[in-house]
């Protein structure tokens, strides 16, 4: 009987075949908790539910400094202190300054000063090296499909020549590994990539665009509102301002009445007091 092995998720045993290579999980709990990258830090990370988009450590950092800014060096969504992400930061300590990836042309490859870490002699940024790697991959994988093909329909041929007394030339499934489809493969793979890339930078930038466009037009109404208490502040402050100079207008004339019946008075008491014997 052969070995059974457990899924390191449901814990289930099945054969060594049927689970993943390095998470070691079964068909359902692979598709219960599918590998994906996080939405702000970029990173690959196992699923736990649909509506968890982010990795734990993102969520963490949310908790602790709030929503991250876009890194002013990758662009990625993941500064959560500070103008850069935990990646720039370090690499920055470590390599010195960034210099323009040969790939996004953006400023954000570090120069290790090792020619074997680099990704086929070229200076690539994480993203772009993420991205080359997962092509080379798939270009593997395509290659190994298309050799075992090629060796399949190599034997039919030989096998199909001896029955029939034909003449074939032989067919190399090196020579077909070599050949500009192969190449077509790998550039396709790269622009599918770069474009899938390129989609969720796009995306995010629209976020932020969304964010940016309600936080004004938040702004713009808490300014009209603002505003409009100024302006009835100032028309109640102008209106009782004319109130009280017309009440005090109304008094200052009273007052001259009084004073110059006052005047008037004495000035009769004056002649009164002259005329008389």
């Amino acid at each position: 009987m052969a070995a059974l092995y457990a899924c390191t998720k449901c814990h289930q045993r099945f054969p060594f075949e049927a689970l993943s290579q390095g998470q070691q999980l079964c068909k359902e709990c692979r598709i219960a908790h599918p590998v994906v990258k996080c939405t702000y830090c970029r990173t690959e990370y196992q699923q736990e539910s649909k509506t968890n988009t982010i990795c734990k450590k993102c969520a963490q950092n949310v908790q602790l400094y709030g929503t991250p800014k876009p890194c002013q060096y990758c662009n990625i969504i993941a500064a959560f202190i500070g103008n850069k992400c935990q990646r720039c930061t370090n690499s920055e300590k470590k390599y010195g300054p960034p210099y323009s990836c040969e790939q996004c042309k953006q400023q954000c490859a570090f120069d290790r000063k090792d020619d074997r870490k680099k990704v086929d002699g070229k200076l690539l940024c994480w993203l772009c090296t993420l991205s080359y790697k997962r092509v080379l991959q798939k270009t593997k994988e395509q290659r190994k499909h298309l050799s075992s093909s090629s060796r399949t329909s190599h034997q039919e041929k030989e096998q199909y020549s001896r029955l029939s007394g034909g003449h074939y030339n032989s067919f190399s499934p090196d020579l077909a590994l070599d050949s500009p489809g192969t190449d077509h493969f790998v550039i396709i793979a790269q622009l599918k990539e770069e474009v899938a890339t390129l989609k969720k930078m796009l995306h995010q930038k629209d976020q932020m665009i969304l964010e940016k466009e309600k936080k004004i037009t938040e702004l713009k109404a808490d300014f009209q509102y603002q505003e409009s208490q100024m302006r009835a502040k100032m028309n109640q402050m102008e209106k009782t301002h004319k109130e009280v100079t017309e009440q005090l207008q109304a008094k200052n004339r009273e007052l001259l009445k009084q004073a110059a019946a006052l005047s008037k008075s004495k000035k009769s008491e004056k002649s009164g007091a002259i005329t008389s014997p």
